[in-house]
């Protein structure tokens, strides 16, 4: 007996407006929809047609979110049943377990497993740390499958030879607002994960470093975890310098610039907890930690308080959080950019490294180096390019959607005055 293949509400398109999602860019705004045929129910499946009604994609649909639907196949013979997030879900596994990178997964280290749009897979992240994994659902699609992709990550997980401990939920980020859900948090498979889940990074010479996640209240699921091949890149610059890491959350730049052969890393943030989190990482791999290597303090104004007591460093390390969220917060966020690098530039050694970084997207890497160059100027430094810094493999950017490279990096080599010169 044959059976039909299920038919979906339309989402039909303005005359116009249909390019982007020709394209294969993932998100179609309530702005360019003309109108909707059939009655979706919010998180419903539903075909995205041009005004004529061709078929353009599948997707998910919301009409709470300003991002209307969010495609996730462009073949009509797909379906988004349990079927389609399993194989999805393979394919986007598969491509973190080839052994072809130089960047290996390690069976007690983390990687992203999951990087939503960029993986086809708007509004999933799911990242594995160990035997433990940890998901976000950040769009109302995603968020009625949940038992159906929990499910299917178990079985892909499993067949890979990586069965998990347990799946721990972290949706509990701000985006979810904007598509009308509560944060929520909790298992969803499995054992609870501990307090401190303890993972292993590659570190100088492919030294096993250890640090500790907390996976239930870290900062994004537990770990930065797109910092991962920066930090050893960074560190490699360190050897034998005093570095200043600010914005320092646990540490993870200073294990690594210290295991590098660093002499010396302060480390500043916000708070005790994640300093206290910074020495055990620090303690746990051997390497020096003493009190006033962990500053209490606003990153911003600790830089300034280093300026105003003519404290310096050969070497500055600067990732703050997000600063501009939105198109709006763009301009204010460039500000405090540069004046963040403006001081950390003011108070670094003749021939001393700034290695700076955005993870603001909307700041393009262009822009950046702007901020980073006026900086410069206003510091009356001339510092060159040595290295340009993004995200890791398994954080990859889909070409048809680049709001998805939001990280941005450069470190930056000091060139002071060449001696005797002058007429």
């Amino acid at each position: 007996m044959t059976t039909n293949p299920p038919s979906y509400p339309q989402v039909r398109l303005k005359h116009g407006r249909d390019k982007a999602a020709r394209n294969r860019h993932p998100w179609v705004f309530s702005g360019a929809i003309e109108r909707i045929e059939g009655e979706p129910a919010p998180g419903a499946a539903v075909d995205v047609v041009t005004s004529r009604g061709d078929f353009i994609a599948r997707g998910l649909f919301n009409p709470a979110s300003q991002i209307a639907v969010r495609l996730h196949a462009w073949d009509p013979s797909e379906h988004l049943d349990d079927a389609y997030w399993r194989r999805a879900l393979a394919c986007a596994i598969a491509a973190r377990c080839d052994p072809g990178g130089d960047d290996p997964w390690l069976p007690t280290g983390g990687r992203r497993l999951v990087n939503a749009e960029s993986d086809g897979l708007p509004g999933l992240v799911v990242d594995a740390y160990g035997e433990w994994v940890v998901l976000q659902a950040l769009t109302l699609g995603i968020d009625v499958r949940k038992a159906a992709i929990v499910a299917a990550l178990v079985d892909v997980l499993a067949a890979a030879g990586r069965a998990p401990a347990g799946i721990y939920e972290r949706s509990d980020v701000d985006v979810r607002a904007k598509e009308a859900l509560a944060p929520t948090v909790g298992v969803r498979y499995g054992e609870a994960p501990p307090d401190r889940v303890v993972i292993d990074e590659p570190g100088p010479a492919d030294q096993a470093l250890r640090f500790e996640v907390d996976v239930r209240a870290g900062h994004k699921t537990g770990f930065y975890l797109d910092q991962r091949l920066n930090r050893r890149r960074v560190a490699a610059w360190c050897r034998g310098r005093t570095v200043l890491n600010v914005f320092s959350y646990t540490g993870g730049f200073a294990v690594q610039a210290l295991a590098a052969g660093a002499r010396r890393v302060v480390n500043v943030d916000t708070s005790e907890a994640v300093l206290d989190g910074a020495r055990r990482n620090l303690e746990a791999n051997g390497l020096a930690c003493e009190p006033a290597d962990l500053v209490e303090a606003d990153g911003f104004s600790h830089l300034r308080r280093c300026r105003a007591l003519g404290e310096s460093f050969d070497a500055v390390i600067l990732d703050p959080p997000k600063l501009a969220a939105s198109a709006g917060q763009v301009e204010r966020a460039a500000r405090a950019y540069k004046d963040a690098n403006r001081v950390a530039l003011q108070i670094l050694r003749p021939g001393g490294i700034l290695a700076t970084f955005s993870c603001s997207g909307r700041v393009s890497a262009d822009l950046f180096q702007k901020i980073v160059f006026a900086a410069a100027v206003d510091a009356g430094r001339d510092p060159q390019i040595v290295a340009r810094l993004g995200q890791p493999p398994d954080h990859p950017v889909r070409l048809g959607f680049p709001e998805g490279e939001y990280l941005t990096g450069l470190i930056c080599r000091d060139t002071p005055p060449v001696a005797g010169a002058g007429g």
